[in-house]
């Protein structure tokens, strides 16, 4: 059962609900429109205990909108309401009209995207994520996946938002977390739930890049994923499945995926420097 119905006015009416966009382990989003603010997004938390735990898990709210970047979604309010449920936390956040990246991917049923497309949408995935790991102490996301990555167009073309920031923490050392989604996790997150490092995050971005240049994971042997990472076979070049990639590009994304965090690119500005040479030399 949904928390909220289409038609339900919330919040003391300031929020009418338009549909259900989608359902997660910890939240379901709705489209909603505002009196004032017009069409938003809206984020319920679907799993809060205490008042606490709820102002925690609000946390990502307040780390969206003190990012304020352009290639991050913009957070507009913040509160609790009263659901189907109980009382659970939310948040409103700009509704991207355009879907996720997953959406993209396989609406292209022409094979993968563009290289082009591809590496403008990681040029810019990169430039939101640098904006969090540019923090002191860096703010690391913890699950990039198609799913929390937002696509839609603006007068110059492909915009890209990075959503989800509900699994981000500050990092610090020594700090563990095993949260996330498997098949984009790095391999030191993977092994006994530590790693949340800039460098993990980069890692998460070199599979997002892996599978739009080939629809395919770099790693699809995810029952040994958790004990077996770091044995793993190292993934074949890009280039194997999609001619258009060349040499350059293929060693940018291997180096994103390498086992050891130590030789990837240490945080998105880093990894966006490498894209933005191979623009240039392209």
């Amino acid at each position: 059962m949904a928390l909220l119905e289409a038609g339900e006015h919330v919040t003391g009416g300031s929020y009418v609900v338009e549909r259900l966009l989608g359902r997660g382990s910890f939240s379901e989003v709705y489209r909603v429109r505002h009196t004032v603010l017009g069409r938003l997004a809206m984020k319920v938390l679907r799993k809060v205990g205490t008042l606490d735990r709820t102002h925690e898990l609000l946390g990502e709210a307040v780390l969206l909108s003190r990012l304020g970047h352009p290639n991050v979604v913009r957070v507009f309010d913040a509160g609790t309401v009263t659901t189907a449920a109980g009382e659970r936390g939310w948040f409103t956040m700009e509704y991207v009209a355009g879907g996720n990246l997953d959406d993209v991917r396989t609406a292209h049923t022409a094979g993968p995207l563009p290289v082009a497309d591809t590496v403008e949408i990681l040029r810019q995935l990169c430039a939101g994520l640098a904006a969090a790991h540019g923090e002191d102490p860096p703010i690391v996301h913890r699950d990039l996946t198609p799913w929390n990555v937002l696509v839609g167009q603006d007068g110059r073309g492909i915009r890209v938002r990075i959503g989800d920031f509900g699994l981000a923490r500050r990092a610090q050392p020594g700090l563990t977390g095993g949260e996330g989604t498997l098949a984009f996790m790095a391999p030191e997150a993977l092994r006994y739930g530590a790693g949340s490092s800039t460098a993990a995050d980069v890692y998460s971005v070199g599979v997002l890049a892996y599978l739009l240049l080939t629809d395919v994971l770099p790693h699809r042997d995810l029952a040994h994923t958790v004990y077996g990472a770091e044995r793993r076979e190292p993934p074949v070049a890009p280039s194997r499945f999609n001619r258009a990639v060349d040499a350059a590009l293929d060693d940018l994304v291997l180096r994103a995926l390498d086992p050891d965090p130590a030789r990837r690119p240490q945080d998105a500005a880093a990894f966006a420097a490498d894209l933005a040479q191979w623009r240039e030399a392209a």
